[in-house]
């Protein structure tokens, strides 16, 4: 398409490494169930949990930031001290698997320290999930498609996030809250099922390491030129 002499270009080839697909795939699993709960978590608080108030509602919504951004610095600088990407798989799963625990022991809170712990528990599954999710896709993206790749995953997230902003009230208002944390669990499991299934992408299989005393060049980590396929 021509406009005045500027040409601009549609880009219609969405090719992109399975690993980069599967992961933004895996993102939007796991914030779509995060995503149910969006609308209709300050609801829950007042009215099913004894004594919550709006500085209820304030204080859970600062446990979960502030232990995130807390706890995702030291463990991103783990990963990247550390050589390879088992570490960086291991904390990837188990991010996603106590993400799922915490949506499920939502269900059972009932009171205001209930509710904190629970969200302390939230935090922490993010702040292992983000730093290692974003290693691993970075080191796999098409060194042509940076930009495509990392934009598709926020318009997934962005609609996973849409989607189930309107589902996850929709559901509350028909079915109760419990409904909504069993599926953002649910969810969050899948997710973790999605990863668990690339990992041949991530832990190089041993007769495809090579070795030092062949003279050869040991790759500790992977690099967009080296996985782009």
């Amino acid at each position: 398409m021509k406009l005045s002499g500027f040409t601009l270009r549609i880009v219609t080839d969405f090719k992109l490494p399975r690993l980069v697909r599967d992961f933004v795939l895996a993102d939007f699993v796991l914030l779509a169930g995060w995503g149910l709960m969006g609308p209709i978590f300050s609801i829950f608080v007042i009215e099913k949990i004894a004594g919550a108030t709006l500085v209820t509602v304030g204080i859970t919504s600062a446990i979960y930031w502030l232990v995130k951004s807390v706890i995702q610095i030291p463990i991103a600088e783990y990963l990247d001290r550390t050589d390879g990407e088992k570490d960086d798989f291991m904390v990837l799963l188990g991010g996603l698997v106590l993400s799922g625990v915490a949506a499920f022991l939502f269900a059972f809170v009932d009171t205001v320290s209930k509710l904190y712990a629970v969200q302390f528990l939230h935090a922490i599954a993010f702040g292992l999930y983000v730093p290692s999710w974003s290693a691993i896709f970075s080191r796999h993206l098409d060194k042509n498609k940076y930009a495509l790749s990392w934009s598709l995953d926020s318009t997934a997230i962005g609609l996973a996030s849409g989607l189930t902003g309107f589902i996850g009230a929709a559901v509350a208002n028909s079915f109760g809250f419990t409904s909504v944390f069993l599926a953002a669990g649910v969810l969050s499991l899948l997710s973790a099922l999605i990863v668990f299934f690339v990992p041949d992408l991530i832990l190089p299989k041993p007769k495809a390491i090579a070795r030092k005393e062949d003279g050869a060049t040991v790759i500790k980590d992977h690099s967009p030129v080296s996985t782009a396929q």
